[in-house]
């Protein structure tokens, strides 16, 4: 089953061609809130903006890879455009520049549907006329992207990954059920954990890997990058070439993967601290975890 639903995925992926000297930057998983106690993303949220802001700057591509809004604790889009104005409104500067791609996971699997999407982008993005109506309304989410670059017969297939957790892309509706009405609040209360979540529980966060690298064996070696799990995951050249970009609610710091000059890297954004006299600042810097590794040692 998991594997004729990714078979599907692929198939029906949006395809993009990059050059070779472009420079594209993954996150997924930062599950946006509404500002409360389940908000796991409020602690990251200056960090992400810093991040995102020299990623614009430098003329990078982002390709957000699922549960970029938490759309199972939370009823409405509202209070979470509301907390993170800011942020929605960074993102439409990407989007301007045609240097934006957002991919649906099991968090935000609504906006899979093309008539929910423009009901929220009418409610919050207002155009101001005709050309901004035509500008605003034709933003998607996607299922899957295949990144084809110039020169090369390879591609990079990129997905959120619970395409092989079967129980949260066949059945999130049942999953979203439990988690919006109990486990948010067994989490406060008692510090459970939710259990439809891989990337709480280790079993299922090994399943899926599992089926994943299972799918890549049988499909040509096809690399994949992908989150859900939000364990970061970068391979040694040889090895299966299945990438994991971690997440952004990881304790005081985001991860990321890179691609800029034809290589790829595992990159982490964070907090350190610096001396200035007697006084210490918190400043905001990246930290290289892996790589960079020559794409052509994957594809």
């Amino acid at each position: 089953m998991v594997n004729s639903i990714l078979n599907k995925s692929f198939s029906k992926a949006k395809r993009v061609t990059f050059s070779r000297d472009a420079k594209i930057v993954f996150f997924s998983d930062l599950h946006k809130g509404d500002n409360s106690y389940a908000d796991d993303f409020r602690r990251n949220m200056e960090i992400y903006y810093h991040a995102m802001e020299l990623y614009f700057d430098k003329g990078f591509t982002y390709i957000e890879l699922g549960d970029g809004i938490e759309l199972w604790e939370n009823i409405s889009f509202r209070p979470i455009y509301e907390t993170y104005k800011d942020v929605f409104e960074l993102l439409k500067r990407f989007y301007e520049r045609k240097r934006l791609y957002l991919l649906w996971g099991n968090h935000d699997m609504e906006f899979r549907d093309p008539i929910i999407l423009e009901k929220v982008m009418r409610t919050f993005f207002t155009p101001k006329n005709i050309a901004d109506k035509d500008a605003v309304f034709d933003l998607e989410y996607h299922e899957g992207l295949v990144l084809e670059f110039e020169n090369t017969n390879r591609s990079i297939f990129a997905i959120h990954g619970h395409q092989a957790d079967y129980m949260n892309y066949k059945h999130w509706k049942f999953n979203r059920f439990f988690v919006r009405y109990f486990w948010k609040y067994l989490q406060k209360w008692f510090g459970i954990s939710d259990p439809t979540s891989p990337a709480k529980n280790f079993k299922g966060l090994v399943r899926v890997e599992r089926k994943l690298n299972q799918w890549i064996l049988k499909n040509n070696q096809q690399m994949i990058i992908c989150g859900h799990t939000h364990r970061p995951r970068f391979p040694d050249p040889g090895d299966i070439p299945l990438f994991n970009d971690g997440s952004c609610v990881h304790p005081d710091s985001i991860i990321g993967i890179e691609i800029e000059n034809f290589s790829i890297s595992l990159v982490k954004w964070h907090y350190k601290d610096k001396k200035k006299g007697n006084q210490t600042e918190k400043l905001i810097t990246q930290t290289i975890l892996e790589g960079p590794v020559s794409l052509e040692k994957f594809l």
